[in-house]
């Protein structure tokens, strides 16, 4: 419990069996944490009886894709404050707390990587993709800067915090299944006249397995458009 709330870690997995063990015993290990709950979305391995052994609470989405499993997860969890996070080990709990201090002032607070000093070595985080990330944060951010004045380097970063009064109102616009959920949830609190900030946090290599969205250009290219199209969509569109 986190100053009189209580707090749920989400964690989407497809196929993580080799990582999940260690993520949530390092989330529940975490004094602030109340909950960790793993959605398996299809997991074809031992990742959601692993989760489990763990003490983590698990549901199933059927729905593939990232956006459905964290919608699914979010709609499950019990705290008052969603701590979202990935099943790879890439994030780590330390960092909780930097993220719930700074819901006294955000309705959203999402990390950032891009810093470069928090970057652990071998992580995921080359040139292409970390100045692929600045660079649509900052599209969205110009988008939106005449309002809101919104700070913003990281759109792919999915560690991040959120009330749950925030996710219920933003709840019902979310639509992305993929990786542009990330900045999707950005463009709707925005859209909704909430706040968003931006604070750095660790990232670390992966525990094991591979990015299922960054492990070649290709699929780097693939979802930055799909980020872009998002973005412009919310934004001119306005849905």
């Amino acid at each position: 419990m986190f100053r009189e709330k209580t707090v749920s870690v989400v964690i989407p997995a497809y196929n993580e069996e080799q990582t999940i063990s260690e993520v949530v015993r390092d989330y529940r290990a975490c004094p602030d944490v109340d909950e960790v709950l793993v959605v398996d979305n299809n997991c074809k391995d031992r990742t959601a009886d692993l989760a489990r052994e763990a003490g983590a609470r698990v549901v199933k989405e059927s729905a593939p894709g990232y956006g459905k499993a964290l919608l699914a997860g979010m709609r499950a969890a019990t705290g008052d404050i969603l701590v979202l996070t990935e099943a790879d080990g890439s994030f780590k709990a330390s960092d909780v707390e930097k993220l719930l201090v700074y819901l006294d002032d955000a309705n959203m607070v999402c990390g950032t990587r891009t810093t470069r000093q928090m970057v652990q070595q071998a992580a995921n985080m080359g040139f292409f993709l970390r100045w692929g990330n600045v660079t649509m944060a900052k599209y969205l951010e110009a988008c939106w800067y005449l309002k809101y004045e919104p700070r913003l380097t990281d759109v792919g970063c999915t560690y991040r915090a959120l009330w749950r009064s925030t996710f219920e109102t933003i709840e019902s616009s979310l639509t992305c299944e993929g990786p542009s959920f990330s900045p999707e949830m950005m463009c709707e609190v925005l859209m909704k006249d909430l706040r968003v900030i931006e604070i750095p946090v660790n990232y670390h290599p992966r525990l094991g397995g591979t990015s299922k969205h960054s492990e070649s250009f290709l699929k780097v290219c693939k979802t930055a458009w799909g980020m872009f199209r998002i973005i412009t969509r919310k934004r001119f569109l306005g849905r």
